[in-house]
């Protein structure tokens, strides 16, 4: 069923009875052209770009829980390309247009909300680091405004100025970036592979990687052996444990990252905020809940709960910021598995193992390349080669030292 004003009007006056299942919930088939372990975000985008883009729908993803249960569902909606670095800028913002075309081309209300990403400064250095990265992605095409204090009072008069710990003196603003719904994006690509024909898999938990002759041939899983011409990796946080089924060692941890959410309140915050002092970051959902974050637990753990330690650490640049949000009680909030790379950016490549593509190491930047990484994985898979905008993403960057360091903080996956 296509949605348009037209169907939903049709379903009101029919009573809402006839609305149609999001995507078929497929049984596994014996062999596919390309199997997709993971159905978050990336597996479910790279799913329909094989098909959309590729012509390739002799495919599956395989989940092993039901849909939009992992990261996609666990993380503060944030989008953004305001990279400053070659290797991230073309990817980054090819993500943020394939952003802004992505409701017309999935036909799903993912809730788009471009309200505009500000990033605070609070020393004259840092102002110095937001003018470099300003400038690159204004060489690049990309919005970038650098703002003054009283700019940035213009859009946020509620934090603390005269009396902060750390006082705002400035910050970069993306007015592209914003939020997105994250369970949207999750059920929209869901609903778009399987109109084009790919199988959507879930409660099936993949147990082994077949190998032959130094090729894969297939996934053992919970639900049977499924043969596969090519596997492509794309689990988040579990991918150190899918490439431990081929004795592949990445380059790469596991860590907690929790995100929380306020009790509803009446608007406060239009667009997306950072404190550059510390790792905070909010913006207020549709619902009117504060939704906030900071840095991961810094310990590996493949556990979905985080810890006390941290929750302390991000009120308190929380507070630091914005002291009104002491008036607010915490609703609740939940834990996501980043695989934390040693330089902070993503991988995306083909393995030492025929057949075999890995997905992975996104760190915080995970839920924002949705598109991008669905997109260019895909073309990864289908020709075998990588897309233009992900080359520098090689897994083997890791031993040349051609490394992508964003925030210039070493090889240390926990600084990431």
């Amino acid at each position: 069923m296509r949605y348009s004003l037209f169907s939903v009007l049709g379903q009101a006056l029919r009573g809402q009875r006839d609305w149609t299942p999001q995507w078929r919930d497929a049984a596994p088939q014996e062999a596919y052209d390309v199997v997709i372990v993971g159905g978050g975000g990336h597996g479910l985008a790279t799913a329909y770009y094989l098909a959309k883009e590729h012509g390739l729908t002799n495919v599956a993803v395989l989940e092993k829980s039901h849909i939009g249960s992992g990261n996609v569902g666990r993380n503060t909606t944030i989008v953004r390309s305001n990279y400053g670095l070659p290797g991230n800028i073309p990817f980054y913002e090819r993500s943020m247009k394939l952003w802004e075309g992505l409701e017309q081309d999935i036909n799903y209300n993912a809730m788009v909300s471009q309200r505009g990403v500000l990033n605070l400064y609070h020393s004259d250095a840092q102002r110095d680091a937001y003018a470099r990265r300003g400038n690159a992605m204004r060489l690049a095409g990309i919005d970038a405004e650098l703002l003054d204090r009283e700019g940035v009072r213009r859009l946020v008069p509620f934090i603390d100025f005269d009396n902060a710990r750390f006082p705002v003196k400035g910050g970069l603003l993306q007015r592209r970036g914003g939020t997105v719904r994250h369970d949207a994006v999750a059920w929209g690509y869901a609903r778009a592979a399987s109109d084009r024909g790919v199988d959507i898999v879930q409660n099936c938990a993949v147990t082994g990687i077949r190998r032959e002759n130094g090729r894969v041939t297939g996934v053992e899983t919970s639900r049977g052996f499924i043969r596969a011409g090519k596997v492509a990796l794309s689990v988040a946080g579990s991918s150190s444990l899918l490439a431990g089924m081929v004795d592949m060692r990445l380059p790469i941890e596991s860590h907690v990252l929790q995100a929380f959410v306020s009790e509803g309140v009446k608007p406060l915050i239009d667009g997306v905020m950072t404190f550059g002092a510390g790792h905070f970051y909010v913006s207020q959902s549709d619902k009117g809940g504060l939704v906030f974050g900071g840095d991961i637990d810094g310990y590996n753990s493949y556990a979905s709960r985080g810890n006390l330690h941290t929750i302390e650490d991000v009120m308190e640049g929380g507070m630091a910021l914005w002291p009104g949000l002491g008036r607010l009680r915490l609703l609740r909030h939940w834990g996501g598995i980043m695989d934390m790379s040693m330089d902070g950016s993503p991988i995306i490549d083909r393995t030492d193992i025929g057949g075999l593509y890995l997905n992975a190491g996104w760190c915080y930047g995970g839920f924002k390349a949705t598109p991008a990484a669905g997109f260019c994985f895909a073309h990864l898979i289908a020709r075998d080669e990588p897309h233009a905008d992900a080359r520098a993403y090689r897994l083997d960057r890791f031993a040349t030292g051609h490394l992508i360091d964003e925030k210039g903080m070493g090889a240390q996956p926990n600084l990431h």
